[in-house]
């Protein structure tokens, strides 16, 4: 054969890694016969996954080639010549066993799809013409020749990854065929006593799922049964002869090789248990003491050679009990725990280039689709397949998958998979690791019709795939739906009508009924939506049920569910999304207030699905958002709906993450206030521009507003009003009346538009505290304020100021006006005696006015004894007489005074401790009552069912109604003797 022109560029661009070797091969004369048809030769070694190792094999082949009908093929079949040297340039070990037996070269090229029973007819003829081979050779031989068409046509495939599951289905029923060989072998050596049993090989792991490798150990169980009237011992004696020369068949070594090893380590008792049972002997060992794992390996049982009558008395008698398994107490935490130990005994060199146990490999895959099987297929019959593909299919049409995530595992798994069979058939050799030589790599790539950088490109290939499929696999494996639905017994999980019913009045739900026609409604019909509903119900339910209002709870769910049921995400985010749906059941079913803001702003949502969900966000974030939402409406009423709309997604947030205990009291007194300053800032900024667009001229004035109350001690609750000041101050130069006309027009513009009742609670803002009260202006200039606090203020006032704060507006009015107020608050000379009996005065009086007719004086948190007042009080009185000398107490916040009062000594520790539970008791107990009933709640609830929902939230067992109020009378009567000490002087 010519050489051609210029050899070494055109063979290099042609896929040789050594040119001049291939140069040199070209020009061998064995190749001479093929001369004339040089080009569609090169082009067929271009196509192969190693062009030297398929030259040279090639080469080798002609040499040994026993007469011409292999050149006339490859001279003038385009089949032939692609599939001869696919196969030489894929497989080192394939180009041995071709020039062992050269005459096969035909059974790469005339290969086709075959049947599990042809396969099974052309080997066994083969072994009974073994001719001059030992039947057991003549296995091997058939069988290699079998593999090699395989194989050929896998290489050679357009879209390899594509028909992977064609591939692995001829593997597996070529290695049953094999089985069914060594079979017939070993019963043919027993003479008569074959006659007495009846024998069958049933299939596990990939062979059993008919999804089996190249190179694998063959996982079997061996079965027998004594023919009547034969002796049971007698029959299993030639049963375990047989077995025993089947393992030896197919993986001892000879002359002609091996094919692999037959495993029975998954029968029951191990490699310690005998190594054939009867059918009811299996059945016995798996009802009585078989582990977790041993019913997940029964999922890919198949009969695989033998009798195959026995193969199906077989299944019969155990498959069921696989579907029983995920009952078992702790299943779904011995799969778990099983696959972690698997990962644990990777040794560590070879962790990041397992294809098959390491993270992101098969067994990632596989052992995802067989927990949710294992689980959801206890009333789902569809998903009862051994084929991974087969079943991950099933899943992503049951709603137990994503469609994408289904499509991503299917594609990840078919990819990894055909990496395997490209590595495992160039030596034929057992292995699951992904090649580090650039040689190797590059031949694997080459394989996978990567072209431009193989090797660069199928590393990627790989890494990719691992890290989504790794991704998946703890989202999927770990999901808490899955324990949650195992412990389910199969009735309660088929929510049948009557199992429902009778569950529903087991939980506690008060109306059965009505929750039984929620049930109907979010899962009647064949959609998707509700296929994944009725996987989420069961689990659902028990978990409203562990809150105080179940039936509210479901109903809720109920109207979200019709909101978002057809979103693409909503209920994928609850089946897949981590716990997402236990914590939405546990706060629909625990809070009226949270389930009315999601009702609002359903798509809120979404953040019980996102890791840093509930984490709640700070004022500058909400400032941003709200100022993005707002400038993208020209209309200023809806751009406050918008700030309110974000308003509204907040406090659910921050109420999610209460209700979760993820918060402490502190911490949600402060995510409310930042939510309700950003809202402030937020919408004034919108309400100036619009009074400035219809003034049609600036302002003319710069803005404050005062945070008081509760707003200005940073311990906003869920009920709480925010309590304001208005400032403003004429710009130099403006008209001072213009100016408080315009301020007012804004104040007035700014409580109508934050204050009007929406879907989101209204914050009202209220300015009561001002300078003379509802009698005087609503807003006041600085220089206002300053004259009034110079020649009128009252205690009182000074008291109030304790809590002021800057929280919107004018930075620079803000610290002007902190300037004013500071003499006034934290006055130099303290409080005289006459103003000290002015405030006890003023105390006792409110004690007597402002409670409301028919309170209980020893359960209000604000007013009664020993509440929210009393405790605050004591603690303002103790700052106005102190704080001159002592600079901790010169802050608006509650307990931080208090603790700087006991670090001044002016009030002892216990006496500190006391208070401390009381306001905090008072302040977490008004806080659950707004969110169990959803409206504010003033008092320890009279009603049982209403203490023990508030007591829920705040830590407290179950049906602990009673133990509620009198752990708060107790803690607010003890504050009430400190501050009847402390503040009234009283000895």
């Amino acid at each position: 054969m010519s050489p051609p022109s210029r050899p070494e560029p055109t063979l290099a661009r042609r896929g040789f890694g050594d040119a001049r070797r291939a140069e040199s091969l070209l020009a061998d004369p064995v190749l001479e016969p093929l001369s004339d048809v040089q080009l569609p030769l090169l082009a067929a070694l271009s196509r192969s996954a190693d062009p030297d190792q398929a030259l040279l094999g090639l080469v080798r082949l002609m040499e040994a080639r026993q007469d011409d009908d292999l050149v006339t093929a490859l001279r003038d079949e385009e089949v032939a010549r692609d599939r001869v040297i696919g196969a030489l340039g894929i497989s080192s070990a394939l180009v041995d066993h071709l020039v062992a037996h050269p005459s096969q070269w035909r059974d790469a090229v005339e290969a086709r799809e075959m049947t599990p029973e042809e396969r099974t007819e052309v080997l066994l003829a083969e072994i009974a013409d073994h001719g001059d081979l030992d039947p057991q050779d003549a296995l091997r031989v058939g069988y290699r020749r079998q593999l090699l068409g395989i194989a050929a046509r896998d290489v050679t495939s357009e879209d390899p990854v594509a028909d992977l599951p064609d591939i692995a289905r001829a593997l597996a029923d070529l290695a049953g065929s094999a089985l069914e060989g060594a079979v017939r072998i070993a019963l043919d050596e027993q003479g008569e006593g074959r006659h007495g049993v009846r024998f069958a090989v049933i299939g596990m792991g990939k062979a059993g799922g008919r999804e089996l490798n190249y190179i694998s150990d063959v996982d079997v169980i061996f079965v027998a049964e004594p023919v009547e009237g034969t002796d049971e011992a007698a029959a299993l004696e030639v049963a375990t002869r047989v077995a025993t020369r089947v393992v030896h068949a197919c993986a001892d070594v000879t002359a002609h090789g091996s094919l692999w090893p037959v495993d029975a380590a998954l029968r029951p008792e191990g490699k310690q248990g005998p190594l054939v049972r009867t059918v009811a002997s299996h059945r016995t060992y798996y009802e009585r003491w078989a582990k977790t794992w041993e019913f997940q390996a029964l999922l890919k049982a198949r009969h695989l050679a033998g009798d195959a009558s026995l193969g199906a008395e077989y299944l019969g008698a155990v498959q069921p009990l696989v579907w029983e398994a995920a009952s078992r107490e702790d299943f779904v935490d011995d799969v778990q725990a099983m696959r972690r130990r698997v990962e644990q005994h990777i040794p560590a060199a070879e962790a990041a280039r397992q294809l098959k146990l390491g993270p992101g490999g098969l067994r990632d895959v596989e052992f995802s689709v067989q927990l949710l099987q294992l689980v959801h297929g206890r009333t789902d019959e569809t998903l009862h397949s051994g084929t991974t593909l087969d079943a991950l299919a099933a899943l992503s049409a049951g709603g137990y998958v994503g469609r994408s995530d289904a499509a991503v595992l299917e594609q990840a798994y078919r990819i990894l998979r055909t990496l395997e069979h490209r590595i495992q058939l160039h030596r034929l050799r057992r292995t699951h690791l992904m090649p580090t030589s650039e040689d190797d790599l590059r031949r694997l790539g080459r394989s996978m019709r990567l072209w431009d950088q193989p090797g660069k490109q199928v590393a990627e290939l790989r890494t990719g795939h691992a890290r989504e499929v790794r991704r998946l696999h703890q989202r999927l494996f770990y999901r808490p739906l899955l324990s949650a639905v195992a412990r389910l017994s199969p009735d309660e999980a088929s929510l049948s009508p009557d199992a429902a019913r009778e569950r529903l009045s087991a939980l506690g739900y008060r109306d059965p009924a009505g929750a039984l026609r929620h049930l109907q409604v979010l899962t009647e019909g064949v959609s998707r939506a509700a296929s994944i509903q009725k996987q989420l119900l069961p689990v659902m339910l028990e978990w409203f049920a562990e809150m105080a209002d179940p039936d509210a709870g479901l109903l809720a769910f109920r109207k979200v569910s019709e909101e978002l049921g057809t979103t693409h995400w909503y209920l994928r985010l609850l089946r897949d999304e981590g716990e997402a749906a236990q914590t939405l059941a546990h706060t629909l079913g625990a809070s009226r207030f949270a389930g009315e803001l999601l009702l609002a702003s359903p798509e809120a949502v979404q953040m019980l699905g996102d890791t840093d969900g509930l984490r709640p966000r700070s004022r500058e974030e909400l400032l941003r958002r709200m100022r993005s939402a707002a400038g993208r409406r020209e209309d200023p009423e809806a751009a406050v709906a918008a700030i309110r709309a974000i308003r509204r997604a907040e406090i659910f947030r921050v109420a999610v993450a209460d209700l979760e205990d993820r918060l402490s009291l502190d911490e949600v007194g402060e995510a409310l206030t930042q939510v309700s300053e950003a809202t402030i800032e937020a919408a004034l900024e919108v309400v100036v521009r619009k009074v400035e667009a219809e003034r049609e001229e600036p302002l003319g004035t710069s803005l404050l507003i005062v945070g008081m109350g509760r707003l200005g001690g940073r311990e906003v609750g869920y009920s709480s009003d925010a309590d304001v000041l208005y400032v403003h101050d004429p710009h130099e130069g403006a008209d001072e009346q213009a100016a408080q006309e315009a301020a007012l027009a804004v104040v007035t513009e700014l409580r109508r538009l934050i204050g009007a009742a929406g879907s989101d609670p209204p914050l009202g803002l209220d300015a009561d505290l001002r300078p003379e009260g509802k009698s005087g202006p609503m807003v006041r200039s600085l220089a206002s304020y300053a004259s009034y606090y110079a020649r009128w203020s009252q205690t009182w006032e000074a008291q109030a100021l304790l809590r002021a704060r800057p929280v919107a507006g004018d930075p620079e009015l803000g610290a002007r006006f902190t300037a004013l107020i500071d003499p006034l608050r934290w006055s130099s000379e303290g409080l005289d005696a006459q103003q000290v009996r002015e405030v006890r005065r003023l105390k006792a009086r409110m004690e007597a006015e402002r409670l409301p007719r028919g309170a209980d004086r020893k359960a209000h948190f604000k007013l009664g004894m020993g509440g929210l007042s009393d405790v605050e009080w004591t603690i303002q009185l103790l700052q106005m007489q102190h704080a001159h000398d002592h600079e901790g107490l010169r802050t608006t916040r509650t307990l931080p005074a208090l603790a700087a009062a006991v670090e001044a000594g002016l009030v002892d520790v216990d006496d500190a401790g006391t208070l401390r539970q009381a306001w905090s008791m008072a302040s977490l107990l008004r806080n659950a009552g707004m969110l169990f009933r959803g409206r504010p709640v003033d008092s320890v609830p009279s009603n049982l069912r209403e203490a023990d929902g508030v007591g829920r939230i705040v830590g407290m067992e179950p049906q602990s109604g009673l133990a509620l109020a009198e752990t708060y009378r107790r803690t607010a009567r003890h504050a009430r003797h400190v501050v009847d000490r402390i503040f009234y002087g009283e000895q």
